[in-house]
């Protein structure tokens, strides 16, 4: 008699970084046990991220709409009830997941939940009495999950997306040309770990100068596409995307880039999945956290002066700022991201 297919639920809801990271995890999950069904409750928005991985599927969480409050999550936990799981990987592990952990237990249905390592982290970001040392990855941290639902493997360091093919919209938009392509994503979330956009745009008159790169601007918001824009106007072979492509179609159009340069940031994240070689550039964050783009080179990252500034890192998401640390990013010479992405595109 043929076993049971076994069909896990993947919580996990938050910023974008922290959703692509799941991909490689499930990718090789999945890898490892063919049979597997998995179901991912996240943001309706982050579903192309998934694009691509056989046996997944999205469950949207409306946190905003009718999922909202205790009784939101109930009528939430009713709908995946009727899933038919078999157990439920929390790589959240916030007020929400554990309400949703309460209303589990009812069934018996195995929960698992990841360990955030946060004594850890509060000695990494500590000022006084600081632990400054590399933590366990996100990644690995949710490997650990699954080992605990009966689903052990391990995690290669290379086990990338395939890439999109690019919508004839974009191709429109991008135009036809045989220069690399370059993508550049200089937001964050905080403005801890945020390049000074005077220096980004000193990056971008140097890549310019080389008549070598096609550059695409990624961002969002009005104030972004302002910003963008200015580049764009500025520089020749400069393009921000803001408003002109969907979700998916910038998602496509990254997995064909030669190179991201971002922040801390999801959109290194987002790179890092199609195995795009990325240069990150880190604030008040730095990689020993543990957010670190999977399949990267470490050499890729380019970190603040921590001689200068001793208390880097002083937060896990950049959030938090102490006087004198505002302009800490300054300290990454322009002239060395310059020579970090040129050498990496013409390698």
């Amino acid at each position: 008699m043929k076993a049971k297919r076994q069909h896990l639920l993947v919580i996990r809801l938050s910023a974008m970084g922290d959703v692509a990271m799941t991909v490689p995890v499930l990718k090789i999950l999945l890898d490892a046990y063919p049979e597997l069904k998995i179901t991912v409750l996240t943001k309706g928005f982050f579903g192309p991220i998934f694009d691509g991985l056989d046996n997944v599927s999205i469950h949207v969480a409306d946190v905003s709409g009718k999922h909202k409050g205790i009784y939101g999550l109930w009528k939430l936990y009713r709908e995946l009830r009727t899933l038919k799981l078999d157990g439920v990987a929390d790589l959240h592990n916030v007020l929400r997941s554990n309400i949703l952990k309460q209303f589990f237990r009812l069934t018996g249905i195995p929960f698992a939940q990841i360990d955030k390592g946060r004594k850890e982290k509060k000695a990494l970001t500590a000022s006084k009495g600081k632990v400054f040392s590399q933590l366990k990855t996100t990644h690995q941290r949710y490997v650990d999950v699954f080992a605990q639902l009966g689903y052990p493997f391990s995690l290669p360091s290379t086990n990338f997306l395939e890439k999109r093919k690019v919508s004839n919209n974009t191709s429109k938009i991008i135009g036809n040309n045989s220069k690399k392509w370059l993508g550049i994503a200089p937001f964050a979330a905080y403005s801890g770990k945020m390049y000074p956009f005077g220096l980004m745009d000193k990056v971008v008159s140097g890549l310019e100068e080389t008549n070598q790169y096609k550059i695409f601007l990624f961002g969002g918001g009005p104030k972004e596409k302002e910003l963008l824009e200015t580049l764009e106007t500025k520089h020749k072979d400069c393009l921000s995307l803001v408003g002109k492509l969907s979700f998916k179609e910038e998602l496509a159009l990254i997995s064909n880039l030669d190179l991201m340069l971002s922040m801390d940031s999801g959109n290194a994240h987002l790179a890092a999945l199609f195995g795009i070689p990325t240069v990150t550039l880190w604030g008040v964050t730095h990689p020993y956290a543990g957010f670190y783009p999977y399949g990267q080179d470490a050499n890729n990252a380019l970190v603040s002066d921590r001689n200068t500034y001793p208390l880097i890192p002083t937060s896990i998401y950049g959030n938090k700022v102490p006087q004198g640390y505002e302009n800490v990013m300054a300290t990454i010479d322009p002239n060395d991201v310059l020579k970090k992405v040129t050498l990496l595109l013409n390698a």
